[in-house]
């Protein structure tokens, strides 16, 4: 079959589930497992789908036992197969992911381990690595600057952004939409990538341009991720850093800054429960926050 790179997650799920030799009681299963799935991540196109983002969903489904989480989980990645095989991805965002321990619903977010976000010297470094990087530079500070999940950047069109305003709406989890926000470092960011290195005649937001055929697209999770290790593969301190991180890193940065409410409303989180992870302080981030207000008292000397 002849690749379809913009095919939606609905179109290639309906191509899966009108698959010949499907028995009438595992295409019924399948159709149920995927709905939910489906009504949250249905419009968008399956190859800006990250592992990040079936995790999360994966992660959201708390109310039923590990044994369906398991079954859930198999079918999407089954899902994402059969979208490998057919050639509307290349590769399968969720393949190896590991399954659900039977008590991981009492003890998954007790490590600091589970959030992770940059330092602010990992933060200085990574913007002098992106800095001459246009597309990179813009992508990285409104990650950062806004909250926004990478999928819901990529699926922007420029249209979406409201430059003026400085604030976009985005479509999240379950088609809800929310507003994103972002400050004058990400301002400027961006319109320098607008007026020097976007493709000003398609539609979306970051584009990209194929080398050999200079065939113009909305640019794709595997692109930009190949472009974010390149731009990182020679600073150590950023070898374990991933571009959701930024998102986190938002998250964490803001705890305790603003309500609890206005902070899920930002990410776009459905559970509160999910938001109030990032009030257990790290304590990495704890020190951090001791070795700076020590220096401020040091200077206020």
């Amino acid at each position: 079959m002849s690749s379809q790179i913009a095919a939606s997650l609905a179109t290639v799920a309906t191509a899966f589930l009108s698959r010949q030799g499907l028995a009438p009681g595992t295409l019924k299963s399948y159709q149920c497992t995927l709905l939910p799935f489906l009504q949250e991540y249905g419009s968008m196109p399956i190859e800006i789908l990250t592992r990040q983002a079936i995790t999360e969903y994966l992660d959201d489904l708390e109310s039923i036992a590990y044994t369906t989480h398991h079954r859930h989980q198999a079918i999407i990645q089954s899902l994402f197969n059969f979208a490998v095989e057919e050639g509307y991805i290349k590769s399968n965002p969720i393949l190896g992911l590991k399954r659900r321990k039977p008590d991981r619903a009492k003890g998954e977010h007790d490590s600091d381990e589970i959030i992770r976000y940059l330092t602010p010297e990992q933060l200085e470094m990574l913007y002098q690595l992106v800095k001459h990087h246009l597309r990179m530079n813009a992508l990285v500070h409104l990650l950062h600057g806004s909250g926004a999940r990478i999928s819901e950047l990529l699926a922007l069109d420029l249209r979406d952004v409201n430059q003026s305003e400085r604030k976009f709406q985005v479509v999240g989890k379950g088609n809800r939409k929310r507003w994103c926000f972002y400050g004058e470092d990400a301002a400027v960011a961006l319109d320098y990538y607008l007026k020097y290195d976007r493709h000003a005649k398609f539609s979306a937001l970051f584009t990209a341009q194929q080398p050999f055929t200079l065939e113009v697209s909305r640019l794709s999770y595997r692109s930009a991720h190949d472009n974010w290790c390149e731009l990182t593969a020679d600073a150590p301190e950023l070898a374990d850093a991933h571009l959701h991180d930024l998102r986190h890193t938002f998250a964490t940065e803001r705890v305790g800054l603003m309500g609890i409410e206005e902070l899920r409303a930002l990410m776009g989180h459905r559970s509160i429960q999910t938001t109030l992870r990032y009030q257990k302080v790290t304590s990495q981030r704890a020190e951090t926050v001791a070795k700076q207000a020590l220096k401020s008292l040091q200077n206020a000397d």
